[in-house]
């Protein structure tokens, strides 16, 4: 949810069946979506409560080792990230990524598990990715 904009939501839905039910899928896809709504030129804040995500994404900040996405996980969503976020850095705009809490109860992550579960069920979402 994007709360510059409190009644804009974007769902979609992720395929996983090439993947495995193990995936960062979905929550890679909702940063893509996060960064395609932000203007480049703009902050941008994003919370998170996976931090497999948060992990597969340092990975491709900063310098450091030869990175490749030949054998990557979900590399096709997280080439569209990477993409967006060098869009960011060429424009000057910080983007931070902070972990939160992933239980009930806290609720910015009950709002997103409702939503999660309303795009799940919902006949009129896009599939994407």
């Amino acid at each position: 949810m994007n709360l510059r904009k409190q009644r804009k939501r974007q769902q979609r839905k992720v395929g996983r069946e090439e993947k495995g039910s193990i995936s960062n899928r979905p929550d890679l896809a909702a940063f893509v979506l996060a960064l395609r709504d932000t203007p480049v030129t703009k902050l941008m804040l994003y919370l998170c409560d996976n931090q497999a995500l948060l992990k597969a994404v340092k990975r491709w900040v900063g310098e450091g080792g030869k990175t490749t996405l030949v054998e990557a996980p979900d590399a096709d969503i997280l080439l569209e990230a990477i993409e967006e976020l060098r869009k960011r850095t060429a424009a000057g705009a910080a983007t931070f990524l902070v972990k939160v809490k992933a239980h009930r109860g806290e609720p910015a992550n009950q709002q997103a598990d409702i939503q999660a579960d309303k795009a799940i069920s919902g006949k009129d979402v896009p599939t994407e990715w």
